[in-house]
């Protein structure tokens, strides 16, 4: 019997308004959708789908790659998952005291906002970063 050849790896990309966070191979990365989370392997059939705040978890050679991750859309199509957020980071550069500052920041501008002391459209910004940090801290506190 010969040995089946590896499935080679997919490439994964995950990009946001400010920059390419994560672009590298990958042997399976699980997502977090609005559906609950999925599990993606090299052969996947094409999917577009709406992502939810959580943690994508990369592997590749027996190593995980995670990333905290907002909501978003990921593209599954061929050999390549592009992801892309609102906002993501590596779950080791997580700094819990800057997050702690920017949710702070956050709770004062939508307090601020309710009082009618500042633009309706930076409600949605402030409610993205709250929602950001509690992803981050929650990912932060399971590791």
């Amino acid at each position: 019997m010969t040995p089946q050849p590896a499935t080679p790896p997919f490439t994964l990309e995950v990009v946001t308004p400010e920059r390419k966070i994560f672009s590298g191979p990958a042997d399976s990365a699980t997502l977090p959708t609005q559906s609950g989370e999925i599990n993606i392997l090299p052969g996947h059939i094409p999917l577009t789908t709406m992502l939810a705040p959580g943690e994508v978890v990369v592997s590749h050679n027996g190593t995980l790659e995670r990333l905290a991750v907002d909501k978003g859309f990921a593209r599954i199509l061929g050999d390549r998952i592009s992801i892309l957020t609102e906002a993501a980071i590596d779950t080791d550069e997580i700094d819990l005291g800057a997050v702690a500052a920017a949710e702070a920041r956050a709770k004062a501008a939508l307090d601020a906002a309710r009082a009618g002391q500042i633009d309706p459209a930076e409600v949605e910004k402030m409610e993205q970063i709250l929602r950001f940090a509690a992803v981050q801290k929650l990912l932060k506190h399971r590791r």
